[in-house]
């Protein structure tokens, strides 16, 4: 299965996370972005699926419609999940290993209880040798890459 990470800018920068299961892309923001930090607790708030097709989108989203602003792939790869994921996904707590270009290793989502939503949940790698203590995200959305998705990638579509 694969996995895809978008650097949304959009009325606030966050990253999108997304996984493919059940013919769909489940999917996330997350505030901070991943971390590859075991103590960085993220939060990722569950957003609606999107079409297994999204996983390639790069460009701008127009304002005016929801999530405008700049969007582009900060990181995709595949992803091996322990057990049923639509039944972690319903139990609240989903565990899967990520081979990206940036992400790797193992990571769980698990679903905050209490006084929530039902949408809140938090992505914590794993302890492993991937973890990496001093882990920084780095925006990738420079000046240079804004100009070439503007000249070169048509705005999405508004059907």
């Amino acid at each position: 299965m694969r996995f895809v990470v978008h650097e949304h800018h959009a009325t606030r920068l966050h990253y999108d996370f997304r996984l493919e299961i059940a013919g769909v892309l489940k999917s996330w923001a997350i505030p901070k972005g991943p971390s590859m930090n075991p103590a960085d607790k993220r939060l990722a708030v569950m957003v609606e699926d999107h079409l297994l097709e999204y996983r390639d989108f790069e460009g701008i989203i127009p304002e005016g419609l929801y999530g405008a602003g700049s969007v582009l792939i900060w990181d995709t790869g595949e992803f091996d999940v322990e057990g049923n994921p639509e039944i972690g996904l319903r139990q609240g707590k989903l565990r899967f290993t990520l081979n990206g270009k940036k992400l790797k290793g193992g990571f769980s989502l698990v679903l905050m209880r209490g006084k929530t939503t039902g949408k809140e949940w938090l992505l914590i790698k794993t302890q492993d040798d991937f973890a990496q203590k001093d882990w920084k995200i780095k925006e990738e959305l420079t000046p240079a890459k804004k100009k070439q998705l503007r000249e070169k990638i048509p705005p999405c579509e508004t059907s």
